[in-house]
């Protein structure tokens, strides 16, 4: 039951996410803006993900998983009203931050409700069930939103009013499900609101390379999810708006299917694998603008898709691995603060650039900072060391550094002369 509620949490989630993606043409048109001001509102999504991270990225590991997530459900369902009444720019921007709140909110807490549904022994299937999950809801999110908006009316209403149906169910289910957190705190003068994520000394190694997998997988992800209806339509005349949810849709299904195919990987096989596909991921990208392709754009979105999927489960899993069980919503929100980050900042750059040069030079510079961060992280995750023993040293370090009792020198510890 819960494993199910998680799910469809997610999934409904993070398909507000990509409800947005095929209509920014059609906002772009009857607003007037241009592409840098898109690819800001875009970005405007990064405001809402930040602030729930810093402030609350570690609420649910107090109050508990079940609050958190029913909150950032009824933030969605304020973000999906306001999208249905804007009015302008400014409603687009506001509506976005919102957006990015609710996911914020809500993607650590029931990450972390599903890691503790499994339990440590079955910390591959907890991540696993995340990625599937967050896969389908980008995937289901465009194709809808593109297929009512191309043929049928009105096209800036129905995707929402469609949305709002699994808003209802994901709350349902979450009511009822059992809450993991032991002894969950309800009055507020018993929490701490102070802005903290962090990381464990002891596993800042395994981290680092977790993020920054997550860095060059959310760059590429948000290339498609802000960007992609605007090339069809700019460099391959492509005006039919359903080809661009068609596409992210192909992104995420292609994720899914690799990642229910690819379960039996281990982590770091995982995203060692998921590396190797962005690197050329990134070249057909920037062969299919160059040559105006359609057949590349869809070659490449099968392998972004693929890629992506791997190098996100791998470095969640990673991240699964070694945090310890009372910081673990922390340590993700800290994880998830970097997917963000890398899933608005450069698309953001791509615009402003662009403003300055040509849209394909800033495609080209895009994709060649992907590409060092891939190649270095790549051969980072090769040589790096095992990583079984280091979730036993952060909760050990963990541990130590909160008890008052004085640790006892071993027998194989060196004795004063």
């Amino acid at each position: 039951m819960l494993a199910i509620t998680g799910c469809v949490a997610i999934a409904t989630l993070f398909m507000g996410s990509t409800l947005l993606t095929p209509l920014y043409t059609l906002y772009q048109r009857k607003f007037g803006f241009s592409e840098l001001v898109l690819t800001l509102v875009y970005g405007a999504y990064l405001v809402g993900n930040l602030v729930a991270l810093l402030a609350l990225g570690r609420i649910s590991d107090q109050v508990g998983r079940r609050l958190i997530t029913l909150t950032a459900l009824a933030a969605a369902t304020v973000t999906t009203v306001l999208f249905i009444g804007a009015g302008g720019t400014y409603s687009l921007f506001c509506a976005r931050a919102l957006s990015g709140f609710a996911i914020g909110l809500g993607s650590s807490s029931v990450a972390a409700w599903l890691a503790e549904a499994y339990g440590p022994t079955k910390a591959d299937r907890a991540t696993q069930a995340t990625v599937g999950s967050n896969m389908t809801g980008l995937a289901v999110g465009a194709l809808v939103a593109g297929c009512l908006a191309q043929y049928a009316a009105p096209p800036l209403l129905l995707p929402f009013l469609a949305y709002f149906p699994l808003l209802g169910v994901s709350t349902l289910l979450a009511f009822w499900a059992p809450e993991t957190v032991k002894h969950p705190k309800r009055r507020i003068g018993q929490l701490s609101l102070r802005p903290r994520i962090g990381v464990p000394r002891a596993i800042r190694r395994p981290f680092i390379g977790a993020a920054a997998t997550a860095f060059a997988v959310f760059s590429l992800a948000g290339f498609y999810f802000a960007l992609v209806p605007s090339i069809l339509r700019d460099n391959l005349h492509v005006t039919n708006i359903a080809v661009g949810g068609a596409i992210v849709f192909e992104f995420g299904i292609s994720g899914l299917a690799t990642s229910i195919a690819t379960r039996m990987l281990k982590s770091r096989q995982a995203q060692i694998l998921g590396l190797a596909l962005l690197l050329p991921s990134l070249i057909l990208l920037v062969l299919a603008q160059a040559q105006a392709s359609l057949l590349l754009v869809l070659c490449g979105a099968v392998l972004s898709g693929a890629g992506a999927a791997l190098g996100f489960r791998g470095s969640l899993q990673i991240v699964n691995e070694v945090a310890p069980a009372d910081q673990r919503a922390e340590v993700i929100s800290s994880y998830l603060a970097v997917t963000y980050l890398s899933n608005s900042l450069p698309i953001i750059g791509i615009g402003v650039l662009s403003s300055f040069t040509s849209s394909f030079i800033a495609m080209i510079v895009f994709a060649a900072l992907i590409a060092v961060v891939v190649s270095a992280n790549l051969v980072a995750a090769v040589f790096a060391p095992p990583l079984e023993p280091l979730r036993a040293l952060a909760t050990r370090s963990r541990a130590l550094a909160h008890s008052d009792t004085p640790v006892r020198c071993a027998e194989s510890c060196p004795r004063q002369p």
